[in-house]
């Protein structure tokens, strides 16, 4: 039987997708997504990198340890 992940850990996830995919399209096509999305509000951009990397941490320790909301935080 499947958990259900905690909101925050969906969020984390969701983060870490829009990250991937954004070093994809830098590593194969020189392009960034986010910044082409938001490129005229560096303060967001750089909150947007922030978040992705927090959720990248948060994951990385929900590894090691797991969350105590959904006991599957990987």
């Amino acid at each position: 039987m499947m958990m259900q992940k905690s909101p925050l850990c969906m969020i984390a996830y969701v983060l870490m997708v829009v990250g991937a995919l954004n070093w994809g399209l830098v590593g194969f096509f020189e392009w960034n997504l986010v910044d082409a999305l938001l490129g005229s509000w560096p303060v967001v951009v750089r909150v947007v990198y922030a978040l992705v990397g927090l959720a990248g941490v948060y994951s990385l320790v929900g590894m090691f340890m797991h969350c105590k909301e959904c006991k599957e935080c990987k």
